[in-house]
């Protein structure tokens, strides 16, 4: 039997997904929009932190994800071509983690796990459905959508923005998405070259500093590499998107890399930014709707997927009759987490990839190799780096 509630998401990405299953489980009504005609696999994040996967297994999902990944013990930050290097052991936050290590696998593939499970339950997902408006009263929520341009309305008890940078929940609420957008453009692109076959040490993960300041970054999936390029800042960035451009700088990493296959790239900017309030009373956010944030460090899917499993603790206790002030305590748990944990973590290893100066960067990385030989400290930075602290923070708020 379904509990009294019933739930409209706007979104089927994976922390859209991630909230319906939650819910689902527990029978309370969900239905999932989506603009899009399936799960788009384009190029997104990739990075699953141990908290992440911990919350995954709960759903049966996690073990399948790592079956389909890559498991990444450690991950390095590292000075290019010598290869000098600052190595962050997972392991040793072993006692507060089933899963120590980062998992490296495409967010589509989380977003089909769970879109697998939720068709054994009463959700049900409208693909091809572009919500164009929301509105609420003191009874609920009602949203109006289009199917093959036909239009059509849902009344929902909450509507919860899933829906990304662009939210059309978060603009129908008012509320500020404050923030900044970085000037450079940064340039993703993927290949099957084997740099973990040529490149010494080389961590499935690896953040590197360059010769002459163009840093980049190296994150492996199976099968494939992608590489994070920083173009130079005073070149038309069509210059830098051309095969010859990408295998250039594949070839800069290393000469047996400049003739490499170039699979898929894409370029983006970056975005830190974070919503005045994640509720309005039948409205709510969650994911990038909410909190925009720098992709280094790997932190906005994995931010997203732990706001749904917070809103969806709030929202089933709302279910079984708790008040629903409960979603008020959503935002004020969740909110300071993005701001002090999330977008402040991605800021600083975004200013850290962007270092030039040779001696900032020695300078840099000899801290970074004491705080690594150093068992108490180097354990500290973990747990914020893998977003354990911030889970943490986020419990001791009432």
């Amino acid at each position: 039997m379904q509990n009294k509630l019933s739930i409209a998401l706007v979104g089927a990405g994976p922390v859209g997904l991630t909230l319906a299953l939650l819910l689902a489980n527990e029978d309370i009504d969900v239905q999932v929009f989506e603009a899009e005609a399936d799960i788009s696999e384009d190029l997104r994040a990739s990075t699953f932190h141990p908290p992440t996967l911990d919350m995954l297994d709960t759903l049966g999902v996690a073990a399948p994800l790592v079956a389909q990944g890559l498991i990444c013990p450690h991950w390095q930050v590292r000075l290019h071509p010598s290869g000098e290097r600052a190595v962050f052991d997972l392991s040793t936050i072993a006692d507060d983690t089933a899963h120590p290590y980062r998992l490296q696998c495409e967010q589509w593939k989380l977003s089909r796990l769970l879109l697998a499970r939720l068709a054994a339950t009463n959700a049900k997902v409208h693909f091809q459905s572009r919500v164009d408006a929301v509105s609420q009263d003191d009874s609920g929520a009602t949203v109006t959508f289009s199917v093959n341009d036909e239009a059509a309305t849902l009344r929902a008890d909450y509507v919860i923005g899933c829906d990304g940078a662009r939210s059309i929940v978060r603009k129908v609420m008012g509320v500020e998405f404050a923030g900044e957008t970085y000037p450079e453009t940064t340039i993703l692109a993927t290949t099957d070259f084997p740099f973990h076959e040529v490149l010494d040490g080389l961590s499935n993960v690896s953040y590197c500093w360059k010769e002459a300041g163009r840093n980049f970054s190296l994150l492996r999936l199976p099968g494939l590499w992608r590489t994070s390029i920083y173009p130079p800042e005073n070149a038309p960035i069509e210059d830098s998107l051309t095969e010859e451009a990408i295998q250039k700088h594949f070839g800069e990493i290393h000469p047996t890399a400049a003739d490499a296959k170039v699979l898929e790239v894409r370029p983006y900017r970056v975005h830190q930014r974070i919503a005045s309030h994640y509720r309005q009373g039948r409205l709510l956010l969650s994911g990038d709707a909410a909190h925009l944030n720098s992709p280094a460090g790997g932190m906005g899917m994995n931010g997203g997927i732990h706001d749904a499993f917070n809103l969806a603790d709030k929202l089933i206790r709302v279910a079984k009759g708790a008040s629903d002030e409960l979603l008020d305590v959503y935002e004020r748990q969740r909110r300071p987490v993005a701001r002090d944990q999330i977008i402040a973590q991605a800021d600083a290893n975004r200013a850290r990839m962007r270092e030039t100066d040779p001696a900032k960067r020695v300078e840099s990385l000899r801290a970074l190799q004491a705080l690594t030989s150093d068992p108490v400290r180097l354990k500290t930075h973990l747990l914020k780096t893998s977003m354990i602290s911030g889970l943490r923070q986020a419990a001791e708020i009432g």
